[in-house]
């Protein structure tokens, strides 16, 4: 048998939670209404306004994350208006501008751990004076950020003050918003999340499910015609139902929430057997993913036992992302923290 690495590459590896699969296999042979209007699409997304205590709010199920921030902001946007977002957002580097394709300018600013501040959307919006630049319109955050890390709702609460009162909309990326809310290092409810911002999405991709992620718009400004843009940009699945039924699964016992305290447990067992052997962090470990610093020699060792990424490199030390899932053995951690230790010790 051929020997074969566990992937701390991401938290999609695995294909979905045997619960997402049954719900799926249970729905299988029964026929439902296209599009998003089956009574599983409907049934989620009422348990969705329930945990966010918005009952007005609207809920689009769509298949994966870059599709949902692409829809999302181009249709937000006006053809002159830009996006603030973060150097290290997901739209501005992994998405093969996206966004921009689309074309909505994305400024940049380096921000903290990952994280905005409202001095960074601030210095984008006093730059841009006139009709002759792009219009900053929009702001857009993840939670969790690219770098691990969670907004506090202090931190929260002052960016959605500050985009209130200077009309821009507040767009929050949610590929690991349930790793995020069940941080021990974040105080946000999901309900503060739907209150301060004016659209957001859960990611189910990333926490358990086969594929999709449940767009929340909060603001009644940006509802109108939605569902025309999501079919304009191919975004409105006639299989619907296949995300519909997956979000119930997740979200009506819990699910969603166990699945992200296990990928958050397993990920701050790693990153304290880590720092008690001496090493560090290039960012603040609160979520699933975090980013350990080694030397070059342990890093490159590491990589004949485990796959991950390598994030950075920092002369003769190597900034490493590793990511843990909704299924990760414990003893896998457990593995990895004894590897590191013989390493250390030679």
């Amino acid at each position: 048998m051929d020997f074969v690495k566990y992937s701390f590459k991401n938290d999609y590896s695995e294909i979905a939670h045997p619960q997402v699969l049954e719900a799926l296999s249970a729905a299988g042979c029964k026929q439902f209404e296209g599009y998003g209007l089956d009574e599983y699409s409907a049934r989620a997304a009422g348990l969705i306004r329930s945990i966010i205590s918005k009952p007005s709010a609207d809920v689009h199920f769509i298949a994966g994350g870059t599709h949902a921030n692409l829809v999302a902001l181009s249709s937000f946007l006006r053809p002159h208006e830009a996006v603030i977002a973060p150097e290290s957002s997901h739209i501005f580097v992994h998405e093969t501008g996206a966004i921009e394709a689309t074309g909505h300018k994305i400024c940049t600013r380096k921000g903290s751990d990952g994280k905005l501040r409202v001095e960074d959307i601030e210095s984008v919006v006093a730059e841009h004076t006139d009709e002759h630049m792009v219009k900053p319109r929009l702001v857009f955050i993840s939670l969790s950020s690219e770098t691990g890390t969670v907004y506090k709702k202090k931190e929260l609460t002052a960016i959605s003050a500050y985009c209130r009162s200077n009309g821009l909309y507040l767009y929050l990326d949610g590929a690991r918003l349930g790793a995020a809310v069940n941080s021990e290092a974040c105080d946000l409810s999901y309900s503060d999340i739907a209150d301060l911002t004016d659209a957001f999405y859960f990611g189910g991709t990333k926490n358990g499910a086969l594929f999709g992620e449940a767009i929340v718009i909060c603001n009644d400004v940006l509802k109108e015609d939605f569902r025309f843009l999501l079919k304009q940009r191919g975004a409105l699945l006639a299989k619907g139902a296949a995300i519909g039924a997956q979000f119930e699964a997740l979200f009506k016992d819990g699910l969603y929430d166990r699945l992200a305290r296990h990928s958050n447990m397993t990920a701050s067992k790693l990153a304290g057997g880590i720092a008690a052997l001496g090493y560090g962090f290039l960012y603040p470990a609160e979520t699933n993913l975090i980013i350990p610093v080694f030397p070059a020699n342990i890093a490159d060792a590491l990589h004949r036992s485990y796959s991950f990424h390598d994030w950075q490199n920092l002369d003769d030390m190597v900034a490493v992302r590793l990511v843990t899932s909704w299924s990760t053995p414990e003893a896998v951690i457990d593995g990895f923290i004894t590897d590191l230790s013989v390493l250390s010790a030679n």
